[in-house]
């Protein structure tokens, strides 16, 4: 079951749901929509001559910071990693992130599998973004850019996302980037 925006409000006020900085008129019916953050990790074309996941083999990456009022043009067929300006989490709740339509309909998507944010994590997600269109997509620091989804969970869980995270520090969640290769 999903929580209403009745519901979403009361738990953010009991302390269930964190959400910084919180805004009501981002409150949808069954929803929360969040803001497109300002950093971005792009591939360097030029550096990398393919990726080979099985391999452990990746893309070299360059993090870029556009300032608010600015904009990053994302062309076609290309994916970059962006993060969301609003920090969220539960330790009750399992929140999902979802795109909007209206970007859906423009060929923006958001997310290719990294939808769950599972009990007790507490990040600025990192968003998937890529541009399915055949024209370029004008990025915005601040612009909404995905709604997330609360559901209650059957019973607490026996595990907590802050003693078994890969990504993230367990002490207090923040980001860290992967090491630069030299």
């Amino acid at each position: 079951m999903f929580l209403s925006d009745i519901d979403i409000k009361k738990e953010i006020k009991a302390g269930n749901i964190t959400i910084k900085d919180f805004d009501e008129k981002r409150l949808q019916p069954a929803s929360y929509d969040i803001l497109l953050g300002n950093t971005f990790i792009i591939t360097d074309l030029h550096a990398t001559e393919y990726i080979d996941p099985s391999k452990k083999i990746y893309g070299k990456t360059e993090e870029v910071k556009i300032d608010d009022g600015r904009k990053f043009i994302l062309h076609p067929g290309v994916s970059i990693i962006g993060f969301s300006k609003d920090y969220f989490g539960s330790d009750k709740y399992l929140i999902e992130v979802n795109g909007k339509s209206s970007l859906a309909r423009i060929g923006l998507l958001v997310h290719n599998s990294a939808s769950l944010v599972n009990p007790g994590h507490y990040l600025n997600i990192a968003l998937e973004l890529c541009n399915l269109n055949t024209v370029p997509i004008i990025l915005r620091p601040g612009m909404e850019v995905a709604q997330l989804t609360f559901s209650n969970l059957s019973t607490p869980p026996k595990k907590n996302y802050k003693k078994v995270g890969r990504y993230y520090n367990n002490q207090s969640n923040t980001y860290i980037p992967p090491k630069k290769k030299k």
